[in-house]
């Protein structure tokens, strides 16, 4: 999918050309401006380099003040609403570029044509409006395998706004819209027309309702149709129809607020993880401050997590321990490369330069040859430990602080139905283990799975407990709501016979030299388990009985399907994405994509849930 994404970003990036092969030749160097929805699409997939390398000399947000650049084109990669509509309307009228090459990230309506239009006869500039595009691409694309609808304003279209008692239909049918409007722009982009399937009974079926009907209407028009003709040809899987199942996040709601134990999903669980950009706070230095003088404040680290990472790519699904060892051995393989890097930074006359500066250098720049090529690489191979090192070391002090994996191990057992070697009040009073938070996603998740709910005596005594601890309770209020509803609607979920086992110490990360000291850290090891979602998606593949009704019956599936996508309707997150990626490991052949409206960390779920059980 990221293919499909990127093709289209760089072909619009080219005034909607294919792309040149020949690299040669100097490109036509133009302004980018996008709204924020541009730039969340952007951003994951093309960097400041490859823009520059395809003539972006410049991008720059839509409701910035601008300064005209008349001799440039400009590329708009807005959403077509009606302040965007305006101020390019405004541009117009200020002939700010050389000529205007206007991208709508979905579609735009004939209405709001007409006002640009009417903007460029006004402003005298209708023959510097080259060409007007609708891309669809309303959707964000994180992974080669995941996609997400929206960064901005996702409030509108989160679990809480779909499932807040209050909500109208008409504030109900927008959500839909919504939420179809970038499924459409996926499919479109994906260049194949899917076979839809729903578990009935929630938004998620008004969803697959919408969409049906959404792509019948686009196939009847031949002439327009969006999936035939040469789109057809574009897309991987144009041959052949994907399978789409949409679910809804109340078929399981313990999986969100699970602690995990996989390095991206921890990342996304414990740091600020935002559109593959990790941010980590770094501690000012050791040395203390002068007396009298202001503590050092601590300053902010972004780095990106990209495909290009291949340690990242390698290790993103890995057990916490295994990555640990895994760039502690990375460490020790660069430090016997160090001395090469000190040879090769002398022979160039390097010695006192700044890495970044070096690993910029390109081949033509300077001519010794065999140190040219290897230096840039070794250093990059050096940036990449090193970010390694210290985001590993990062989510390492908050499982160690907050005993994330007695944890991780309790929730495992508590969602298989395992015996307990503790008691639940006991994690819950222990006050160094975890926040009040931790506590009370521990909680919810025992009340979730538990067959029987609590008595209410016991059910007191945990409430007293959490609330000693610091808990706030409102999540619990929405969450015994929703329990005796599904109760009432289906059977609960499954999450089917997981388990960790514990392996023996770490050797290699458990030596004193290491980076990564885990006393007192448990080796967990994953047992391949198939969550709700999945499980929903393995029923459909291989035609079993299934538990759930389906809108339409899954009979009519064809047997050999290739690909399917995974679709959840009031949000998504990493835990579930990597046992998607897991289970898709196992069917040779075939690709499964993961989707989600929104993704969500346990933290910003739990606010949902919190806002929901307000009283």
């Amino acid at each position: 999918m990221v293919e499909d994404t990127h093709t289209a970003l760089k072909r619009m990036l080219n005034f909607n050309a294919p792309p040149l092969k020949n690299t040669a030749a100097e490109p036509v160097w133009k302004v980018l401006i996008y709204d924020r929805f541009g730039q969340d699409i952007i951003s994951p997939l093309l960097s400041v380099k490859e823009l520059r390398d395809m003539g972006i000399t410049l991008h720059l947000l839509l409701h910035s003040d601008r300064d005209p650049i008349p001799d440039v084109p400009a590329i708009y990669f807005v959403m077509p609403t009606e302040e965007n509509i305006d101020r390019i309307c405004q541009d117009l009228r200020n002939q700010l570029y050389e000529s205007y090459y206007l991208n709508f990230i979905s579609a735009i309506s004939r209405s709001k044509l007409e006002d640009i239009a009417s903007a460029a006869l006004a402003a005298n500039a209708v023959n510097l409006v080259t060409k007007v595009f609708d891309q669809y691409l309303n959707f964000i694309t994180l992974e080669d395998d995941m996609f997400v609808l929206c960064n901005q304003n996702k409030e509108q279209i989160s679990y809480h706004a779909i499932n807040k008692p209050d909500i109208m239909d008409t504030e109900m049918e927008g959500i839909m819209d919504t939420i179809v409007d970038g499924l459409f722009c996926y499919f479109v982009t994906l260049g194949a027309v899917p076979i839809i399937r729903c578990p009935r009974g929630n938004a998620a079926e008004m969803v697959a309702v919408k969409l049906d009907k959404k792509l019948r209407e686009n196939l009847r028009d031949a002439r327009n149709s969006l999936f035939t003709g040469d789109t057809m040809g574009a897309g991987q899987f144009s041959f052949q129809r994907p399978l789409f199942v949409l679910a809804d996040r109340n078929l399981d709601l313990a999986t969100p607020l699970h602690h995990t134990w996989t390095y991206q999903a921890l990342i996304h669980d414990v740091l600020d993880l935002y559109l593959n950009r990790v941010s980590l706070e770094e501690s000012p230095g050791s040395e203390a401050s002068p007396a009298g003088a202001r503590p050092k404040k601590k300053s902010k680290k972004s780095y990106d997590l990209t495909a290009a990472d291949k340690f990242w790519q390698k290790h993103k699904g890995s057990p916490f321990p295994e990555v640990a060892e895994s760039v502690q051995e990375e460490l020790d393989t660069y430090r016997a490369q160090e001395d090469e890097v000190k040879r090769l930074k002398s022979i160039m006359g390097l010695e006192g330069e700044d890495d970044g500066a070096i690993s910029m250098l390109s081949d033509n720049t300077a001519k010794l040859t065999s140190a040219v090529s290897s230096l840039p690489e070794l250093l990059e191979k050096k940036r990449l430990i090193d970010l390694h090192t210290n985001v590993a070391t990062a989510v390492l002090d908050h499982i160690k602080s907050r005993k994330l994996d007695v944890y991780f191990e309790y929730e495992e057992k508590l969602m298989s139905k395992s015996t307990m070697d503790k008691s639940l009040l006991d994690i819950i009073s222990d006050p160094d283990a975890g926040t009040p938070e931790d506590k009370m996603r521990l909680f919810l998740i025992y009340y979730i799975t538990s067959q029987q709910p609590p008595s209410e005596g016991d059910l007191e005594q945990y409430k007293k407990a959490l609330i000693d601890a610091g808990c706030d309770l409102s999540p619990l209020n929405y969450i015994k709501q929703w329990k005796a509803f599904t109760k009432m609607a289906a059977a609960p979920a499954n999450y089917g016979n997981s388990g960790v086992k514990p392996m023996g110490l770490f050797s290699r990360v458990m030596n004193t030299g290491s980076q990564f000291v885990m006393e007192g850290v448990k080796n967990l090891v994953l047992k391949q388990h198939n969550l709700p979602v999945t499980r929903i998606l393995d029923n459909l593949m291989d035609m079993k009985s299934n538990p759930v009704s389906f809108i339409p019956p899954p009979q009519t599936l064809q047997t050999f399907l290739l690909l399917a996508i995974v679709f959840v309707v009031g949000g998504g997150n990493y835990i579930e994405y990597q046992n998607l990626v897991d289970y898709a490991k196992a069917k040779q052949g075939k690709r499964v994509m993961y989707g989600c409206s929104e993704l969500f960390s346990a933290t910003q779920f739990m606010k949902q849930l919190s806002q929901l059980g307000q009283k």
